[in-house]
């Protein structure tokens, strides 16, 4: 058990040190969003281009682990979505809400867990789950979000306008990019292969720091948002892993490795994701900000348990 708390006490004391420093006013207030954009745009897509051109192509194609990872994190957030809207809820809240309890933080908490825990061989299927994450869920969440708020009143005009945007996705432009030298074969040259691991390299501990200066912004907690947030964070931290778990030993019987990355990646906290499109949108994000808050903390219990338990 020590042993794996040795492993994961300082990830998460990454994040702890950027919550600190965002509540002790040692970072101001745009912090979290220069550092978040520093992340997305610079330095995780060098990472993830890094990854793809190195690897090979059977380290990304597995389709036991995409079906697996793709299915359990689908039911979760289908039936969020169909259970919120049976509340009552807006198809918009409902499909922001979808997102708390399917949405797992895989790019920045999930490629220096599984580098960490797993070994560099775990980052191949930690960028399948990223791209399934980041691309197919949030682009389905924002097709729903628009449905419901009607701002498109033609569905190929909504189509095209997610397609653009998806397009200038830096965290999916680069391992796109990545595919060329490794489907031909040509070596990146020396120093861009220093520079994209230097900058690669920062993807990690910035991404940590900033999950905590996000976390530590002060925010008033609506009523009923605590109560909401439970729900979704049991749905986030037990159910996602728990159908992950049985897809990948009951129905694609994939190998132990990647079953242990399958769970652990859908094991990890709500990312950020859900929380940029309730605020892009004017919606209400008090249970996207506790969701966040209580399942990052809370796992780092639960991933820990996990981990002792497979080792």
């Amino acid at each position: 058990m020590w042993s794996v708390l040795a492993i994961v006490l300082p990830i998460f004391a990454l994040v702890f040190a950027g919550w600190v420093a965002r509540r002790s006013g040692a970072l101001g207030p745009h912090s979290t969003s220069e550092l978040n954009r520093f992340v997305v745009y610079l330095a995780l897509p060098a990472l993830l281009f890094d990854v793809v051109a190195h690897a090979q192509w059977r380290d990304l194609w597995h389709p036991g682990f995409l079906l697996s990872f793709g299915i359990g994190t689908a039911l979760v957030f289908a039936a969020t979505v169909l259970l919120r809207r049976r509340g009552g809820h807006a198809l918009a809240d409902a499909s922001i809400d979808g997102l708390n309890a399917a949405y797992a933080n895989t790019g920045f908490m999930g490629f220096p867990l599984a580098a960490a825990v797993l070994g560099p061989t775990a980052l191949a299927p930690t960028l399948v789950a990223t791209l399934l994450t980041v691309c197919v869920l949030f682009a389905v969440a924002i097709i729903l979000i628009e449905a419901g708020l009607q701002r498109e009143q033609r569905l190929h005009h909504l189509l095209w306008k997610v397609s653009r945007s998806l397009a200038r996705n830096p965290l999916l432009l680069a391992p796109a990019l990545g595919i060329v030298p490794m489907a031909t074969g040509l070596a990146v040259p020396g120093p861009v292969d220093a520079f994209l691991k230097l900058l690669g390299s920062a993807a990690a501990p910035c991404a940590l720091i900033a999950l905590g200066l996000f976390l530590g912004e002060r925010r008033n907690v609506a009523p009923g948002a605590a109560r909401s947030a439970l729900g979704l964070g049991a749905a986030k931290l037990l159910l996602q892993p728990l159908l992950v778990w049985v897809l990948a030993t009951r129905v694609f019987v994939l190998p132990t490795p990647l079953v242990h990355a399958a769970v652990l990646l859908a094991a990890l906290p709500t990312g950020t994701g859900p929380f940029m499109l309730a605020e892009f949108h004017r919606r209400e994000a008090a249970t996207t900000a506790a969701t966040v808050l209580g399942t990052t903390v809370l796992s780092l219990l639960s991933v820990t348990a996990y981990l002792a338990l497979i080792r």
